[in-house]
């Protein structure tokens, strides 16, 4: 086997792309030799009934059930934690390594050059020196001692288990891990849900395209009635029984984003379209939804539903896992990396979450002098503070970089192009108490208290418990931003040197006191309301500080509302069985918007009725007539869901394109698809055409692509065989299963970008026999695992299984405690920043 060139291979697939077949073929029979070093903690498990494992913190247990999840038991806190790390170790250590390895700007020292612009980024972004400032932070509080023995675990794993098959086919070993690697994964988590660059691109286009265009494109609010927080009653039945959004003076504008072309000649494309490959991508949005036991039918409690739309891969996102010790049981759903339960479930209640969309990232322009290498700061000339740092590559020449921080944190530079940045991420974040407290909860006011501590990221917070009790809440740090003394939106770059828009009491890279952020109790919340969804759609109408830029287009929240709305107006409960089948409503609301006009278009031009106009024409009846026939479903089996989204794709770019090519701006800077369909047909987008012209082209150029590909349905083209590992290698990826759903129904899954349902999950706090959940994919990160894929299928069909499973008769592995070492729970003293001790009961045995 060439080595060399199985390296090349890698080299040339991490970052998008496939492998050829000669090069396949050699690799596949170097993964062969490698098989019996290979596979997860279950696989291990099952050379023998029970294997034994020492442990410093004392004895625990681990049970797999029929679909690789790991059961844990444990005494003490720290066992579970030593536990959790070995297994997660086991099962993802690769991707848990690679993630790492992104997020330290260490990516090339194993891949080669291909990764140099990801690790320079990520090295000039600080995010490490912002996880050592959480790490401080949480050091010597509990949840800073379970995440010390998580990492411990995991390098027992890695000094016992073998590595994964992707460390010998790229010829290294991990480093140990460290607790700031754990800080890492919050970070990279939180980066990829509110680190965008929106702000940039919209000063660009207003610089190129003018501030009509923007404001025509990019508005302050789009035209729809369905947000989170629904003014007035709530359907059918008034009240909803709990606080509103705590406005009472409307925010001036909020998201106006004519003021984004301040300054806007500091950023170009050449520092962009750099940035622009690793900030917060599409598709990365969320459902959830949760019902009063009002609305559940009789007998039946509240109800969660979540499904977090993000990157898919193989393997996926998500890790599932049970967590159990003498007063907690969590069973749901985290990143590898992390020792505790994200979303899902314990005795007291169930939790969910879905991405506010919020503007936590500023930008700023300085006065520099001459040399480069001072900026003024309030009337001062200062000095950069600079750091020299060499990035390692594999095979190649190593990078040397000086990155550079202003009082507001790293400076941004490519091709004499720079800008300077904040993220509330930059600072120290307590996240991890937070969730570890949602893990020990036993009602609404633990939830709140821990909620009030949740830092990053900004998040929409759903819950319900075994009490009846219903909570919506804004989670996160939310900056205050103010101009002489007036409070204003964060859509601008800020003039450094003069101090605008700083956010007081904000330490980049240190403790922060957070004064200058928008209050807890201010944040908008719901307690006890009788249903309310989130899909990432605007917040409130009016709230009382400045949110979020922009949020996503409405078309999944007005489908969930019209569905909850519907079914609380009839005599049927909103129970288990109908919330299962909104998760899976395939309903596309764009379609059912803009079809309609697009068959009047045609039918007025007697177009799809009389066959081609000429030989080189596509025959468009039958096409035409999938349209009329469909119900803008998006299945699978769906000739006009096919139509559509390619129809879809060709209109965007027909009316988009000549504009911005103009402008040597490319389709990174459309606008959504929300205001493409509410252009109006006399507008600047349709001259020297005319809106019916280039729907009747965009629907000729969508069959022309449908008829090359061969394609006769929607499920040939919208498939699983997008979801790939990281490394690019097909082998190395996931079956090809056929599946339902797009970017804007609510059975999310967008096949160009591979984003959708990373997790679904339906729990009733008060039934724990009907709680439900879907995964993408398998939880062994073990290609040779038997739970490598296992689940794609049934999430490819809609289908679930429960939630709540009890591991099987097979093998288990004990972690005994080792002698001297062993230790019960910490009697040390909490540290000064813990406070969410939840003093949960003992939860009975399900």
């Amino acid at each position: 086997m060439d080595v060399d060139r199985t390296r090349r291979a890698l080299i040339a697939t991490i970052v998008g792309g496939g492998a050829a077949a000669s090069t396949i073929s050699p690799i596949r029979g170097y993964l062969e030799r490698f098989a019996p070093l290979s596979g997860s903690a279950w696989q291990s498990a099952t050379a023998e009934r029970e294997r034994v494992v020492e442990s410093p913190y004392g004895a625990a247990t681990v049970r797999y059930d029929d679909y690789g999840v790991p059961h844990v038991e444990a005494d003490a806190e720290a066992a579970l934690a030593f536990t959790t790390g070995y297994i997660q170790a086991t099962d993802r250590l690769f991707q848990m390594d690679l993630s790492r390895r992104l997020m330290r700007g260490q990516l090339a020292a194993v891949v080669g050059s291909a990764a140099l612009d990801s690790d320079e980024f990520h090295v000039r972004m600080e995010f490490t020196k912002a996880a050592e400032a959480s790490w401080e932070l949480l050091d010597g509080t509990d949840a800073g001692r379970a995440i010390s023995a998580y990492a411990e675990g995991v390098n027992r794993a890695m000094a016992t288990e073998a590595l994964p098959l992707e460390c010998a086919l790229l010829e290294y070993e991990p480093d140990p891990w460290t607790p700031v690697d754990t800080m890492l994964a919050e970070k990279q988590i939180s980066w990829e849900l509110t680190g965008n660059f929106r702000t940039l691109r919209h000063a660009l286009v207003a610089d190129r395209l003018g501030l009509e265009v923007v404001d025509e494109l990019f508005p302050a609010r789009l035209d729809h009635e369905v947000p989170i927080l629904r003014p007035g009653p709530e359907p059918p039945s008034g009240d909803a029984g709990g606080e509103r959004s705590t406005s009472s003076t409307p925010n001036a504008s909020e998201g106006n984003s004519a003021s984004t072309a301040t300054r806007s000649e500091a950023i170009g494309p050449e520092l962009l379209d750099w940035l622009g490959d690793f900030e917060s991508g599409p598709g990365i949005g969320s459902n959830s939804w949760v019902v009063g036991s009002e609305h559940t039918g009789a007998d039946a409690g509240p109800i969660v539903a979540n499904d977090p739309h993000l990157g898919l891969s193989a393997p996926p996102v998500w890790y599932e896992m049970d967590l159990r010790t003498r007063d907690m049981d969590a069973h749901g759903v985290t990143f590898p990396g992390i020792p505790f339960v994200i979303i899902g479930a314990n005795d007291a209640g169930a939790w969910g979450f879905t991405n506010v969309g919020a503007d936590v990232i500023d930008f700023y322009s300085y006065e520099i002098d001459d040399a480069g290498e001072r900026y003024r700061y309030r009337g001062e000339w200062r000095p950069f503070e600079t750091e020299e740092r060499e990035i390692e590559v594999a095979n190649g020449e190593n990078r040397e970089i000086t990155t550079r921080r202003t009082v507001h944190g790293p400076l941004l530079e490519r091709e004499d192009q720079r800008v300077g940045v904040t993220w509330t991420g930059h600072a120290a974040t307590a996240t991890s108490l937070a969730i570890r407290a949602y893990n020990r909860s036993t009602g609404i006011d633990d939830v709140l208290e821990a909620t009030e501590r949740f830092d990053l990221p900004t998040q929409n917070l759903v819950y319900a418990d075994r009490d009846g009790n219903t909570l919506y809440y804004v989670t996160g740090k939310l900056p205050i931003r103010r101009v002489d003394g007036e409070r204003v939106n964060g859509d601008r770059i800020f003039d450094g040197s003069a101090g605008e828009g700083e956010w007081q009491g904000f330490t980049p890279f240190g403790t922060s006191s957070w004064e200058g952020f928008v209050p807890f109790e201010a944040k908008p919340h719901a307690t006890n309301p009788e249903y309310l969804a989130t899909a990432n759609q605007r917040v409130a109408n009016d709230p009382e500080y400045y949110i979020a830029e922009a949020y996503d287009d409405p078309y999944r929240a007005q489908r969930i509302y019209d569905l909850l709305d519907a079914r609380a107006r009839s005599e049927e409960p909103i129970d288990m069985e109908f919330v299962r089948r909104v998760q899976r409503d395939t309903v596309d609301l764009r379609a059912a918007s803009m079809v309609p006009t697009l068959l009047e278009v045609l039918e007025s031009a007697a177009i799809g009725e009389t066959g081609p106009e000429s030989p080189e024409e596509p025959d468009l009846e039958p096409y035409v007539e999938a349209l009329r026939e469909w119900d803008y479903s998006m299945d699978r089996d769906a000739l006009g869901a096919l139509v559509f989204a390619f129809w879809l794709d060709a209109y965007r770019e027909a009316v988009l394109e000549p504009v911005f090519a103009s402008a040597n701006l490319d389709s990174d800077y459309y606008p959504s698809d929300w205001v493409v369909e509410h252009l109006e047909p006399e507008s600047r987008w349709f001259e020297g055409s005319s809106r019916a012209a280039l729907m009747t082209d965009a629907l000729r150029e969508a069959v022309r692509e449908i008829e090359a590909q061969g394609w006769e349905t929607y499920g040939e083209y919208n498939s699983t065989g997008a979801i790939a590992h990281p490394l690019g290698l097909d082998f190395l990826g996931y079956p090809d299963y056929p599946t339902d759903g797009s970017e804007a129904t609510v059975r999310n899954y967008d096949v160009l970008d591979s984003t959708g349902s990373s997790w679904r999950m339906v729990v009733d706090p008060t039934a724990d026999d009907t709680a439900a959940c879907a995964f993408p994919g398998g939880n062994s990160g073990s290609y040779f695992s038997e739970s490598y894929s296992d689940r794609l299928r049934s999430w490819a069909n809609g289908e679930y299984v429960p939630l709540y499973r009890e591991p099987g008769d097979g093998p288990s592995i004990r972690f005994a405690a080792s002698g001297s070492l062993e230790s019960s729970e910490s009697t040390d003293p909490p540290g000064p920043s813990e406070s969410l001790e939840s003093g949960s009961e003992a939860r009975a045995d399900r």
